[in-house]
């Protein structure tokens, strides 16, 4: 049992700030809050927070963790004008020279960096064509040695032709027997899921995409796929198939409580209201579609589910909320601080859709996914300027400790073991990678 002792709880959505209270945590589970409460119990561990801010974990909804050992790349990529191109020239290049060690590398450092920054769970999407089979184990292998929470899926897509398809399928079903296998011995305690990846539409046919409704039911998952992240997605379907791209999914039974439709840059308005009548998630990436130059979802306020991800930039959810609503206010949208912080608390509520237990406060009955913050406000911080100091005031830099599921697994900005190695071999992993890459025409 592990108490808090004197912590101000932070509650996202709706903004609540509740001063001087104790939380206290048995195996995954909050068990307890309030003033004085940890006083009730005889704790193996008492930490006293003296004021210090806690919230439930951040999540990043959308990552794809196999790009970590992209940064700062030194290969043979050709200028790309146009986004079909960035994805053929450089992260269609990297993912086909991806192998078992840079992938786990590339899963280790990706898990580091998101504790290190407030995130407990990550949503990952993977394709590392040269390496399918066992993927999604190596990654979960890297997810649990660091202690993140993660739902893993293998991007499914026919670009690599039709064995390359069989094979993200037989990845996924399996994957999922593993996790199934997994939720029986463990009573309940387990902290990695599994979802059906997939592309984008664009690079998948109704044969592979009636292969996934397949997996999907048999597996009672979701869908965890790019739509319309560039104009192109939405053209194609009209080219090919004369309907909105959603339309498609729908058609097909793709859509439902636990879709992720990542992007959705150029989403119509009938896109939309099928996102919604089918309860699914919109994964919004501001960061990744400035960076790649596809535009703006200028339709956030008409989607009932917005989840925040990153798109492989990182697994900074400050960062990301951050950019998110000055882009929204360089767009002259009309969200709010507080509508950002709502984006972000969604993200729990896939967490309890996939792992049907209790996200995202720091409350009892909860899982014990917790942050703890140094950060010390400068003004006064109550329910009605919670999300200013968030979006204003808060950062990674204020990340003091993190505990997921119950256990502490980044304490006064530590971990509890060495990372230089994994770092050392992580650059080692990457030079080879790089080397590779430019052997890929």
């Amino acid at each position: 049992m592990i108490v808090l002792k004197n912590a101000n709880i932070i509650q996202f959505y709706p903004p609540k700030v509740i001063y001087n209270a104790d939380v206290i945590i048995e195996n995954e589970f909050i068990i307890d809050t309030g003033k004085d409460a940890g006083e009730n119990y005889k704790a193996d561990k008492i930490i006293n927070l003296d004021g210090k801010f806690v919230s439930a974990g951040l999540v990043c909804s959308h990552n794809h963790f196999y790009s970590a050992l992209a940064r700062g790349i030194i290969a043979d990529v050709k200028p790309s004008n146009d986004f079909v191109s960035i994805l053929n020239n450089l992260w269609w290049k990297l993912d086909r020279a991806l192998d078992e060690e840079s992938l786990y590398y590339s899963g280790i450092i990706g898990a580091l960096e998101a504790i290190k920054a407030g995130t407990t769970s990550v949503f990952d999407h993977n394709a590392s064509p040269s390496f399918i089979s066992g993927s999604l184990t190596i990654l979960k292998k890297a997810f649990e040695q660091a202690g993140l929470r993660g739902v893993l899926s293998y991007e499914i897509s026919d670009r690599n032709g039709a064995n390359g398809t069989v094979e993200g399928i037989k990845e996924s079903i399996e994957f999922v027997k593993t996790v199934e296998e997994i939720k029986k011995s463990s009573n309940s305690n387990y902290t990695i899921e599994a979802a059906i990846g997939a592309h984008a539409p664009f690079t998948l046919s109704n044969n592979s995409l009636e292969q996934i409704y397949d997996a999907l039911i048999n597996t009672n998952r979701g869908i965890h796929i790019h739509v319309s992240e560039d104009q192109y997605d939405p053209s194609f379907s009209h080219h090919h198939f004369g309907k909105d791209v959603l339309h498609r999914l729908d058609e097909l039974w793709l859509l439902n409580e636990k879709s992720l439709i990542v992007h959705g840059v150029y989403l119509s308005d009938n896109d939309i209201s099928t996102l919604n009548e089918r309860n699914s998630f919109l994964i919004h990436n501001p960061r990744s579609n400035m960076n790649n130059g596809v535009g703006y979802m200028n339709n956030l306020g008409k989607v009932k589910n917005v989840a925040l991800g990153t798109d492989g930039i990182g697994s900074n959810m400050f960062e990301e909320i951050k950019f998110a609503y000055f882009k929204n206010n360089d767009e002259k949208s009309k969200l709010t601080t507080d509508d950002f912080l709502k984006f972000l608390q969604h993200g729990n509520i896939l967490l309890e859709r996939y792992f049907d237990k209790k996200f995202g406060k720091v409350e009892k009955g909860c899982v014990a996914d917790l942050v703890i913050y140094d950060y010390n406000p400068p003004t006064v911080l109550h329910d009605e300027n919670l999300s200013g100091h968030f979006i204003f005031g808060f950062s990674s830099r204020d990340v003091e400790s993190v505990i997921i599921n119950g256990k502490i697994v980044y304490e006064e900005r530590n971990f509890p073991f060495d990372i230089k190695p994994i770092y050392d071999e992580a650059r080692a992993s990457s030079k080879k990678l790089w080397d590779r890459i430019n052997k890929i025409k």
